[in-house]
This record gives structure tokens, C-alpha cells and sequence, in this order.
């Protein structure tokens, strides 16, 4: 099977698992953040099968949506196998996958290729601008998170473990995660449009604020 076979398959495949999940990491989640892959891939001379790849497979084994922590990503990889992906392709697809999420940066920035940091780049700025905002609320609540909570103040840092198991504030989940991810962008095309969607974060907050305020 060619490599354009095996990716159309993919997002078949991968379409068919997370259609309807409601938490912001859905199929569109994936299909946007495998767009967003291929334009900053092709830009910067990635491995471009590498890159759809890993881009399509990255949620397949996420804790959010499978309830449990797969370090072997076992969904991506018996997909990746029966698809007869060659064996060095899927630990490079792998590899990224276990090392990109931001609450692997918590313990520290992951080395990754260069295919890696693409994907890194998308699928932050797919928790960032218009977008990014949507998830942010349909993740709260998925989770069951108040809205907001004045006497509730941002937690500055966080082991990975706080992180993970803290409930929070969706509010606060835009100073403890999405504000901060401009500044972790790897490419010259992510920066760029991180800097647009982060501009528009910050204005749809201080919206949000006085309207909470009652001053609009």
C-alpha cells in the first residue's frame, strides 16, 4: 500500500473512532491539526508522511478520550502495524506522540524531531484563538469545571501529577495553559499564528471580564 493510501485510511480510520466525542479532542480536532501540520510541515522540509501520520494518530490513545494512560500508545501502534507501516517509521510517529503534549513539557521541554515539533506546533495552535476558546468551554465542561471563581487564583506552577488531577476553572485554564503556549512554539510559521490567536485570546478575556464585572 502506498503512503497516500495509508494516510486516506487513517483518517478514515481515525474518524470513525472519535466522531462524537465531546470533549474538544474530536475528529475535527484531529482533521484541524492535521491541516495545520501540512501547511507548517511542507514549510519547513518535514518528512511530510511522518508528519500526517503522527498528526491523525496523536489523540487515538489520549488519556482524555481512552480514560487511561497508554505509554506504548497501543491503538496508534496496532493501527500503524496492520496498516504495515515500516517498523523504524513508527517509532519516530511514537516517539512524538509520547513526547509532545503540554503536560510533558511540564516536566520539562521533550526533544523532538523536526516532524515532531511540527505537529507540536499544530496541535497548539489548535488550543489557541476563536478555536481554542470553544474547546477551552467544551472541555470544562465535559469535566464538569466552574465557569469562574474570583477566589480562585491561577496556579503559577504545577507537577505534572497537580496538573492532571487539578479541576480548576476553565477561566484559569487560559493563565495556566493556553496563554503560555505562544511563547513554546518551534517553528517561524506556528509563532506567527500563534501571535494572532494568542492577541485574541487576550482581548476575548478582558471582554469576559467586564462583562463579569458588569461594566458592559
Amino acid at each position: 500500500m502506498d503512503k497516500q493510501a495509508i494516510i486516506s485510511k487513517t483518517a478514515e480510520h481515525v474518524r470513525e473512532e472519535l466522531s462524537g466525542e465531546s470533549s474538544g479532542h474530536d475528529w475535527f480536532h484531529v482533521y484541524r491539526v492535521w491541516k495545520l501540520a501540512e501547511h507548517i510541515g511542507k514549510q519547513e522540509g518535514a518528512d511530510m508522511f511522518i508528519v500526517e501520520m503522527t498528526a491523525l494518530l496523536h489523540d487515538l490513545d489520549d488519556f482524555k478520550i481512552t480514560g487511561e494512560h497508554s505509554k506504548d500508545k497501543k491503538n496508534a501502534t496496532s493501527w500503524m502495524e496492520n496498516m504495515q507501516v515500516g517498523a523504524d517509521t513508527q517509532q519516530k510517529i511514537i516517539k512524538i506522540i509520547q513526547n509532545m503534549g503540554f503536560t510533558d513539557h511540564i516536566e520539562g521541554q521533550k526533544s523532538l524531531s523536526k516532524e515532531g515539533e511540527v505537529v507540536q506546533d499544530a496541535d497548539r495552535l489548535d488550543a489557541l484563538g476563536a478555536i481554542g476558546i470553544g474547546r477551552a468551554f467544551a472541555y470544562g465542561g465535559k469535566m464538569q469545571r466552574p465557569l469562574h471563581d474570583p477566589a480562585e487564583q491561577p496556579k503559577k506552577e504545577m507537577s505534572k501529577e497537580h496538573y492532571m488531577s487539578r479541576k480548576g476553572t476553565t477561566i484559569n485554564h487560559f493563565h495556566e495553559k493556553l496563554l503560555l503556549l505562544k511563547e513554546l512554539m518551534n517553528t517561524d510559521a506556528g509563532r506567527k499564528m500563534a501571535a494572532h490567536r494568542h492577541q485574541f485570546m487576550e482581548q476575548y478575556l478582558e471582554e469576559f471580564f467586564k462583562e463579569w464585572e458588569g461594566e458592559r
